[in-house]
């Protein structure tokens, strides 16, 4: 069996939990010879945060937790997009000039792992390069999320142009790796004919957890993630703990928050209610857990009216709430809500826009309805213990290597 794996990257950090934790961990475990071509900023490689790596990192080519890792400069090839279009139906790799694709052409890799729209791109561009010569390679897009959205604020003909573009990668992968169901049906809707599986977004099971959600006084939510002015509904939740300020004791515990360069939020916490508001800042993936412990119920809130994406969304925060047994609030989104009302293990408020006032209402419920929180937390807990944890995603992703290498032989 032919064990060499390269993983292009042209946005995310080479950190990022799904990418470096999960995946090429678990392949390298498995024994994987694992390489990441991964983006620089300005000579640097950044982190989950957004900062910046200054000592850290610096070679351009590095060895990190049995992961060989090959760096290069970002680019923007979403300016160039009528061009790339162009490359695409030329049928030839000769016009894919792009670092990424010489890369990874370089690695002569048995197997390309794709994480985005655009490091897709490279990957057909690679496949076609090593054809020429003779090597058979095999291409797995690990769709993150669903691009292009068709419901998002864009200009028609960037939609039209990337929708084209998908038509044709499709065509020429071999596998497709997504996080929802709905996503994979939107797939297999362009090509019913590609093979796809879902792999969630779950972190390893945490160990030696006892829930215990629902039995103290008063309600904490738990956020996890990015969250500054434009993300992660940071108005609406002091609203929703404004509105319960004089009602039920609630607190919030913020894990992650703002990037580097974001506008620090707390000053814009009211100064009666920052007693009520922990922020961890961005702390270990291993660590998650022992800060989640106090919370009651994970908020999720997603404006699925206008974006598909967002309404087939099945984000880490969700699986990370479960996995330590914290209820999921969140509102009307197709793939969460449908887990939630099979699992039982959280409230969703029908609305594909909920308002502050939609979440204090059914924070006044859950608080009333003690028992139900309890039961919520247990049933979420033992959902990622039987089904959902990564250790269950990881077998997932070795049974799409393993059919990949049978097609191979």
């Amino acid at each position: 069996m032919d064990h060499n794996v390269c993983f292009l990257v042209s946005e995310h950090p080479f950190l990022d939990a799904r990418i470096f934790k999960k995946e090429a961990k678990s392949l390298h475990q498995q024994g994987y010879q694992v390489t990441m071509i991964v983006p620089r900023k300005k000579g640097y490689l950044f982190d989950v945060d957004g900062s910046i790596f200054y000592e850290q990192f610096r070679s351009s080519v590095f060895g990190h937790e049995g992961i060989n890792v090959i760096t290069y400069e970002q680019r923007h090839p979403e300016k160039r997009i009528k061009e790339l279009n162009h490359n695409l139906q030329s049928g030839h790799h000769h016009r894919f000039t792009d670092q990424l694709t010489q890369l990874g052409i370089e690695q002569k890799a048995d197997y390309y792992h794709a994480h985005e729209f655009f490091s897709l791109y490279s990957g057909i561009g690679i496949k076609r390069a090593l054809a020429v010569e003779g090597k058979q390679t095999k291409l797995i897009y690990d769709s993150h999320e669903l691009d292009p959205d068709p419901l998002i604020e864009q200009p028609q003909n960037i939609y039209n142009t990337k929708k084209q573009m998908l038509k044709l990668m499709l065509n020429e992968l071999d596998y497709v790796i997504t996080v929802s169901s709905s996503i994979k049906s939107w797939y297999r809707s362009i090509n019913p004919y590609l093979p796809t599986e879902v792999i969630y977004n779950a972190p390893p099971l945490t160990p030696d957890h006892h829930p215990g959600q629902g039995y103290k006084k008063g309600l904490t939510i738990a956020y996890e993630g990015v969250m500054n002015q434009n993300r992660g509904s940071f108005h609406k939740l002091i609203d929703i703990l404004e509105q319960c300020h004089k009602t039920l004791r609630l607190n919030l515990i913020i894990i992650g928050g703002e990037k580097a360069a974001d506008q620090d939020l707390k000053h814009l916490i009211p100064p009666h209610l920052q007693e009520n508001v922990h922020f961890t800042g961005w702390i270990g993936y291993d660590a998650i857990p022992s800060v989640m412990k106090g919370a009651d119920l994970g908020w999720i809130d997603l404006d699925t009216a206008h974006s598909l994406n967002q309404r087939f969304a099945m984000p880490n925060k969700f699986f990370s709430y479960l996995n330590n047994g914290v209820p999921v609030l969140a509102n009307q989104s197709k793939d969460m809500q449908t887990f939630v009302e099979t699992y039982q293990c959280g409230h969703v408020v029908p609305k594909q826009q909920a308002t502050a006032d939609d979440y204090v209402q059914a924070l006044h419920f859950l608080d009333a309805n003690r028992d139900k929180i309890r039961t919520m937390s247990l049933n979420a807990r033992q959902a990622m213990e039987a089904h959902f944890s990564w250790e269950h995603m990881a077998k997932r992703l070795y049974a799409v290597y393993d059919r990949l290498a049978k097609d191979r032989s």
